[in-house]
């Protein structure tokens, strides 16, 4: 175990262990040594490695395609086929929060995969029982503007995660993104990767214009539903979104809101709740603050147009409260609003602990421990326990 120290400066090549150490210290100070804790949206960085994920391509064209690229042109090495705009990459704030940029701490030769290593060494240091692992610029090829290179990537990249790193750490989990732009290649992810050891569900990238409600994806949620695996979808900024904003704190602020709002709104109104009442939905990344004004909205406008969702028998908020959600960023400037928030989506049984380590705005297991107003029971649930009945851990 690594001895903590100090830290003194913060760069690309800061070990975790290091940057955590605070949250070390909160394993004693909230006594978080007594829960079983599960991390439900943690991230590995996939670009520091892709030159292994472009081998995987099944495509020999666009295989030898992005090879070529991420070869004969440097700043394309870590990036060929992708979507990543690293042009507009704020998330390290101009680099003031370098270990954002790049997870390029040392790591001794080991005989599993570095990002292995990377993701036990936040487990230990944050006391993380099980993490759900998920990738980072792959949560932007919803919006890849050649549609038919999703379902390449995703299955190239499902394959390499599933091989490399969940292979490697029984407690290192994941739910599998899905090539939504096509439904038959989600089809197909599900037949090949609902067993594969670690895998504890599928996943949507949000940020996207695909309509959920389209008779094509049926089948989909069928699957899922009959197999007893959650869907979640993984929000995540959007330039398209915020077309008026010139700054990376609004569309950071409101995009990673609106699309999941979207997808929930057509989730509901679109009577899929009824369709799937067995389909667990988790919403990830979008915080907890839209929440109530959404569940508000959604009823107000359903009890003067009832005819506009006849699917329907209950409230909108009612099938809301009965769906999961992770819990970072957790926006707690008001407590007393958050308090309310929690009491509207009954969070001591639907909300789900995550970290969303490494960004930069991560919440560790002592942001839900520390609350005042959440019974102990409820935040063992919280903290893992619901996740462990949830993905049957």
């Amino acid at each position: 175990m690594m001895k903590p120290r100090d830290t003194q400066q913060i760069t690309v090549h800061t070990d975790t262990r290091e940057i955590l150490n605070n949250a070390r210290n909160d394993i004693g100070r909230y006594g978080l040594d007594k829960y079983f804790i599960v991390d439900v949206d943690s991230h590995h960085v996939e670009l520091d490695t892709w030159g292994e994920i472009l081998e995987y391509i099944e495509d020999p064209v666009l295989r030898f395609n992005g090879q070529q690229m991420a070869k004969n042109w440097p700043y394309a090495s870590n990036l060929a086929l992708s979507n990543h705009p690293p042009g507009l990459t704020f998330q390290d704030v101009s680099g003031r929060i370098p270990h954002m940029a790049q997870l390029g701490e040392r790591v001794e030769p080991s005989p599993v995969h570095r990002d292995v290593t990377l993701v036990r060494r936040a487990m230990e240091s944050m006391g993380i029982a099980v993490q759900i692992v998920f990738p980072q610029p792959i949560l932007e090829i919803g919006l890849h503007p050649s549609p038919e290179f999703e379902p390449q990537l995703i299955m190239a990249y499902n394959r390499w995660f599933t091989q490399r790193i969940l292979a490697a750490d029984s407690r290192i989990k994941s739910m599998i993104a899905l090539p939504f732009a096509n439904a038959d290649a989600c089809m197909r992810v599900i037949h090949e990767f609902a067993d594969k050891p670690g895998v504890v569900g599928f996943m949507i990238t949000s940020q996207r214009t695909a309509e959920l409600w389209k008779p094509q994806y049926m089948p989909v949620y069928r699957e899922l539903e009959e197999r007893g695996l959650p869907l979640g979808f993984h929000a995540g900024p959007d330039y398209a979104v915020g077309r008026q904003m010139n700054r990376f704190i609004s569309v950071h602020s409101l995009s990673f809101v609106t699309c999941n709002m979207v997808h929930l709104t057509n989730w509901i109104m679109n009577g899929m709740p009824e369709r799937f009442p067995k389909l667990n939905l988790i919403w990830i990344e979008s915080g907890l603050a839209w929440l109530p004004f959404l569940m508000q909205r959604l009823d107000h406008e359903f009890l003067m147009r009832q005819s506009d969702a006849p699917l329907l028998r209950r409230l909108p908020s009612e099938y809301m409260r009965e769906m999961f959600y992770t819990s970072q960023p957790l926006e707690k400037t008001n407590m007393r609003l958050l308090e309310s928030t929690f009491e509207a989506i009954n969070a001591e049984t639907q909300l789900l602990y995550s970290s969303d380590w490494p960004h930069w705005d991560f919440d560790t297991p002592g942001v839900i421990a520390g609350l005042p107003f959440v019974s102990e029971e409820g935040k063992k649930n919280i903290l893992g326990e619901s996740a462990r009945r949830l993905f049957r851990l």
